[in-house]
């Protein structure tokens, strides 16, 4: 570790995907048919987006991209996206043989209700090999979506998973590493997720991953947040890993606890429904908000005020990132709407 160097910025490293944005006038059901409205393309995935949104919201510090993506249309318009926006992208490798990911999003019109067709491509090959460890200057490094990464998913004998062995790496170079996990119906979050938790400084996920990951109902058959189960939940995260602080979001607003048993709450923005374009990306907004905080050591409650008014921003907009603001456009919105009563009891 090089104990001399000032480390500043946030690295994105993991999916690199362009989501191709369809407004649809109706999910049809199985054999029917739907009408295309309007088209967009937009970013997608946990690195192409947070690292956008912190760039939109235009931050005092460097940013830092890290990944793989094809030479194809696409992985042109993630380059453009990231070259217009200032975002350093020495990390980010083209690999000549492979496609850059994509997704189908339909979502349909008046409505926050869409369907996601992913098409994998890059991303599955990410490994080890492809981060510039030495060369990093980052103070944080963002890795996700664990579960939507085929390498760094693969076992590893002493880790775990090939993830935490990087993330492992990465904390040993002087640098404190943030996770995000990939929301799946699946049984694999228990198996994949907990290795990494064991060098992961900063865990940001929604209750349904952390549900998932602990194996607690978080909410009941109505869809009715059960309070006491994301407190629960984050007490086995704390059980299974060595995090500094873990942050649930959801719709209601999220929760935090740090390390040493310190717990914060509270609401998200209470937006008329006419504001909301679409819901796709607000996880990672929220994300953005709060990693903008924790790199500029704000207290935790600013830090998740941030966070719930990007996510806000966010829904502006049906694609991902879009609808994001400059920093004091993004603010002047968690005092335009009220809060929302915090999810959880502190």
């Amino acid at each position: 570790m090089n104990s001399t160097l000032k480390r500043n910025g946030i690295a994105g490293a993991g999916n690199w995907i362009v989501d191709n944005v369809k407004i649809i006038d109706r999910l049809p059901a199985r054999g029917m048919l739907g009408n295309i409205l309007s088209e967009t393309r937009g970013t997608g995935g946990a690195a192409f987006n947070t690292l956008v949104d912190l760039a939109r919201m235009g931050t005092p510090f460097p940013l830092y991209g890290i990944g793989v993506i094809g030479n194809d249309g696409p992985g042109e318009f993630i380059r453009r996206t990231c070259c217009d926006l200032g975002i350093d992208m020495t990390g980010l490798i083209t690999l000549e043989d492979a496609s850059t990911d994509y997704t189908d999003v339909m979502t349909e019109e008046g409505t926050t209700d869409r369907t996601f067709y992913y098409r994998g491509g890059a991303n599955a090959r990410f490994g080890i090999e492809h981060v510039p460890l030495k060369q990093l200057t980052c103070r944080i490094f963002h890795l996700g979506y664990l579960l939507l990464l085929d390498g760094m998913d693969q076992p590893d004998k002493e880790y775990g998973t090939v993830a935490a062995r990087l993330l492992r790496m990465v904390q040993n170079e002087g640098i404190k590493t943030s996770v995000d996990v990939v929301s799946e119906d699946s049984d694999r979050f228990g198996k994949i997720v907990p290795p990494s938790l064991r060098h992961t400084d900063y865990l940001i996920l929604n209750e349904i991953e952390a549900g998932r990951t602990t194996g607690h109902k978080v909410r009941n058959a109505q869809g009715q947040l059960d309070a006491a189960a994301i407190a629960d939940a984050v007490e086995a995260l704390f059980a299974m890993g060595r995090m500094e602080l873990v942050v649930v979001h959801m719709p209601e607003g999220a929760y935090l606890r740090t390390r040493e048993g310190r717990r914060y709450s509270r609401g998200s923005l209470s937006l008329p429904p006419d504001f909301i374009k679409g819901t796709a990306g607000a996880g990672d907004a929220f994300c953005a908000g709060m990693l903008y905080g924790i790199h500029e050591a704000w207290d935790h409650m600013k830090a998740m005020q941030l966070g719930a008014a990007a996510a806000a921003a966010c829904m502006t907009h049906p694609s991902t990132t879009d609808g994001m603001l400059p920093f004091n456009q993004v603010m002047e919105l968690s005092r335009r709407f009220p809060e929302k009563p915090a999810p959880v009891r502190v």
